[in-house]
């Protein structure tokens, strides 16, 4: 049965003013889709809008023209329906991982035995348990960012929005953090747009990947990618892999080597 669409980006376009009454286009009429239960990744070059466009899907900015529709309905600010999972963790300091964990659930009123509950089941899918009382300052980067997945997933959003959330991890830490997120993605379905810059990354974690142009940031192709087996480490050297990987270097290498010509 085909999935429905679980969110859409219709013609989206930013245009920011700049010093001296200039205009800058970060992204001009991107156009894009997750269906249901999908990990969709979109990569670019640097500048080419990616965070610009995922904080308009997430209600932190305003479009200049185009919509966002999640199930159907237009985006016109923040809101539960859409989790977000940045680079920084944004863990409160003085709350355990437990406490942190069940922040967003305190939010909507669910009751304490309730929201612990839920709290220690999500600890445990990103494999924190035993750690439900340590401090943020007690936990490594990766440990800190999983708890930040887990305060996300409790509130069960529509869609999980992820802008470079392992791009300070070091590189061993964030292929395990990579394989953790796949793992989570088969188990629980969520729906999730990821953002990245690292080709790797959206090869190995994506079911659909849509590589931008340069600035002004459009869709410049959409690739489906078909990978044997469950995701993992070993996926990094499937020829399968390292095809797409390619093509898409080559896209983004392209695209690169322009920007500097205009330059």
């Amino acid at each position: 049965m085909e999935k429905k669409i679980k969110l859409q980006v219709k013609n989206l376009t930013r245009v920011f003013e700049s010093g001296g009454g200039q205009e800058v286009t970060a992204i001009r009429d991107v156009n894009l889709e997750v269906k249901e239960s999908e990990f969709v990744m979109i990569v670019g070059p640097s500048g080419c809008g990616k965070t610009t466009l995922i904080n308009i899907i997430g209600g932190l900015d305003t479009a200049t023209s185009g919509e966002v529709l999640l199930e159907g309905k237009p985006v016109t600010g923040p809101g539960a329906d859409r989790g977000m999972v940045f680079q920084g963790y944004s863990l409160f300091p003085w709350l355990s991982v437990q406490k942190n964990v069940e922040f967003g659930l305190k939010m909507k009123g669910i009751a304490a035995p309730e929201r612990a509950r839920i709290a220690r089941e999500y600890i445990e899918l990103v494999g924190l348990k035993g750690f439900e009382n340590a401090l943020p300052k007690q936990l490594s980067g990766g440990m800190k960012q999983r708890v930040a997945i887990a305060r996300t997933l409790a509130n069960e959003p529509e869609i999980l929005l992820m802008d470079e959330p392992f791009g300070a991890l070091d590189a061993q830490t964030r292929v395990v953090m990579q394989e953790l997120l796949a793992e989570i993605s088969r188990r629980t379905g969520t729906t999730i747009l990821f953002i990245t810059h690292d080709i790797d990354e959206a090869v190995l974690l994506g079911q659909r990947v849509y590589v931008m142009s340069r600035r002004p940031g459009t869709v410049r192709e959409v690739i489906e990618v078909s990978l044997p087996g469950e995701r993992s480490h070993n996926s990094l050297v499937q020829p399968e892999f390292l095809e797409t990987k390619k093509r898409i270097m080559d896209m983004l290498w392209k695209e690169s080597n322009d920007a500097a010509m205009d330059r």
